[in-house]
């Protein structure tokens, strides 16, 4: 046994010493210095999000090319699996939409609910209608200057994990020294052009909420503008720290505000919970919470399986015709007077 594993301990000392030394010992691939040539392929970048990008300096045949140390890649690129920034050039799936359209619809609701709150005039349906108009002008001219700017259609980058969100956390130190900054935006324009739609959302409400407030709702809308210049801040920080939970997120979300918000909405109807499906008012406010619910059953199934996905809209009245039929079984009078 003792022979043996001389014999194999030989064999192996020779075999070692017998390989060229390059193929052992591989020159550590620098990330700090360009490449070129064919060697991209070898010059993988580390991190997620470093990437190479194309020197503009070329030849006149095209026979030569070079690429730069890895970095972050220019606005709406993001790099590849050579570590190669290339231009994102895809369309934005329903997800994708309908997180968008989420981050419109909580403004949105937010407008209408502190116009609600803080004017009870029929007058003030001038300023749900002016805030409708803002929320819908500011998402147009947002799609308008998002590449490609002057359409409404948008290309961007694939999200395909929560750290897209937050490239900053993932930046390198190959060498445990040198920290290669990469942060970029890696969802390219789902980040940045909700803060963009916020912007012209601003601008649009100072300009003409206000002169509607004075001149046709006797300054009736002038808490709710005040509360805006609030919140339309909060909701820029939030985006800007959890954005990438809220892309998650959101479905959940959606039908968790729904079943809060018409529960408080019922709570409020002290004569009778029926009257929740009488008067103007009150009609539309359930219509608009059964909206919600369904947006939040879309987003969370994505209707990607037609025969089961649409009949799981009929769940929308559930909530609201359970609390109705139930909610005497539930009251705080009748459930201690069985107690002993």
């Amino acid at each position: 046994m003792f022979v043996l594993h001389r014999k194999a301990m030989a064999l192996y000392i020779l075999f070692v010493f017998y390989q060229p030394v390059s193929s052992l010992f591989d020159p550590m691939i620098d990330p700090f210095s360009p490449i070129s040539g064919n060697e991209f392929s070898a010059g993988t970048c580390p991190g997620l999000y470093c990437g190479r990008v194309l020197y503009n300096e070329t030849m006149p045949d095209n026979s030569n090319w070079t690429y730069t140390e890895c970095r972050a890649c220019p606005k709406g690129e993001r790099p590849d699996e050579y570590s190669i920034c290339q231009s994102c050039l895809g369309d934005p799936d329903l997800y994708a939409w309908l997180y968008l359209g989420f981050m419109f619809l909580i403004t949105l609701i937010l407008h209408f609910f502190f116009i609600d709150h803080f004017s009870k005039e029929v007058k003030v349906v001038i300023l749900h209608i002016s805030s409708f108009f803002e929320c819908v002008a500011a998402a147009i001219f947002t799609l308008l200057s998002i590449e490609p700017v002057g359409d409404l259609k948008i290309q961007s980058c694939k999200v395909n994990m929560v750290s897209d969100w937050y490239t900053m956390f993932s930046n390198p130190t190959p060498d445990y020294k040198h920290k290669i900054h990469c942060t970029q935006e890696a969802v390219y324009p789902l980040y940045s052009m909700v803060f963009i739609f916020f912007g012209y959302q601003w601008v649009l409400m100072v300009l003409f909420r206000p002169l509607l407030s004075v001149k046709l709702c006797k300054n009736q809308g002038r808490n709710s503008i005040y509360a805006a210049l609030y919140f339309l801040p909060i909701l820029v920080v939030i985006h800007a720290v959890f954005a990438g939970i809220i892309y998650y997120s959101f479905p959940f979300v959606v039908i968790v505000i729904s079943l809060i918000t018409s529960t408080i909405h019922f709570l409020k109807q002290q004569d009778s919970l029926w009257h929740i499906f009488r008067g103007k008012r009150n009609i539309i406010i359930l219509l608009l919470h059964w909206l919600i619910h369904a947006y939040g059953i879309i987003s969370f199934t994505e209707l990607q399986n037609l025969k089961v996905h649409l009949p799981l809209l009929i769940l929308v009245v559930v909530p609201s015709l359970f609390f109705v039929l139930t909610f005497k079984l539930s009251e705080p009078t009748r459930i201690l007077s069985f107690q002993p």
